[in-house]
């Protein structure tokens, strides 16, 4: 395997790798470079749906999201959809995926199915540059903070996906989500500091309402998306993207409205976070 980094500090292209058939020390590097750069994306991959489904059980294990739809034949894939006729996407703000789950998973393998003629770009921003660009007086601030996470406010009946085009589209508007995280985590696997917050799901610091966390909360994630600190994702036909959730943030860009642009994901099992 061989790659080359998308921006200074977070992304990397990998080549000479078959996701179909990657296993052993390949298959271990591979982790590696993802859980250092953040995201890895592979080109002229060719995976069916069991080939997704078992680069996944080698990786480690599969949660099941509890919103998009499924495959019908492979309920381990989700469906990231937007039909033609759609005008909201799926994940079009800055995020971290499960950061509501009590042990938040720990990444994703994204596969393209149909894509638009242009746009549909996915910008990834990297937490641990993130983190090593505060200042040390920030760094003392939130160094015991501990965060409040949910997507109620998201996917719950009444949220803000139900007054969309994608409600309608969407399951799990029953389920309550919740969990308490470090604002900032070391990496299970690199030990690297990390700032773990996210503009879509963190709620609040715990012992300040929202209200009292929302200055220092914006100030963090304004601090995160300076323009070095972002790489961006180009769609193309056999592109596959495999990210890491503690590592990276990411947007998916909603520019190719008339257009359908359907993405298979499964969601990789995580490890549960600390200090």
């Amino acid at each position: 395997m061989e790659w080359t980094p998308m921006a200074d500090k977070v992304g990397a292209e990998a080549t000479g790798v078959d996701l179909a058939t990657i296993d052993g020390e390949e298959l271990e590097a591979l982790k590696a470079l993802v859980h250092d750069r953040g995201v890895v994306v592979l080109r002229d991959q060719t995976l069916t749906p069991e080939q997704h489904i078992v680069l996944a059980e080698r990786w480690g294990g599969i949660d099941i999201n509890n919103y998009f739809p499924l495959q019908d034949e492979y309920p381990q894939i989700a469906i990231v959809r937007k039909g033609a006729d759609q005008q909201t996407n799926i994940g079009g703000a800055w995020h971290t995926d499960h950061s509501y789950d009590q042990v938040p998973a720990m990444g994703s393998i994204l596969v393209a199915r149909t894509l638009p003629p242009s746009g549909g770009d996915t910008l990834f921003a990297h937490m641990g540059a993130a983190y090593d660009a505060l200042d040390e007086e920030t760094k003392a601030e939130i160094e015991d903070l501990k965060a409040f996470h949910t997507a109620d406010h998201v996917y719950k009946e009444g949220g803000i996906y139900a007054h969309t085009d994608q409600g309608k589209d969407l399951r799990g508007q029953d389920v309550e989500t919740g969990a308490v995280h470090p604002v900032v985590i070391r990496h299970p696997q690199t030990g690297r500091r990390l700032l773990y917050v996210n503009g879509s799901f963190t709620i609040n610091f715990v012992g300040q309402s929202r209200e009292e966390s929302l200055p220092l909360l914006q100030r963090l994630l304004a601090a995160a998306l300076t323009d070095d600190n972002q790489c961006r994702v180009e769609w193309k036909p056999g592109t596959v993207a495999i990210w890491d959730n503690r590592t990276t943030w990411h947007n998916a860009m909603n520019d190719y409205h008339g257009h359908a642009r359907e993405m298979h994901r499964i969601t990789l099992s995580g490890d549960a976070l600390a200090a």
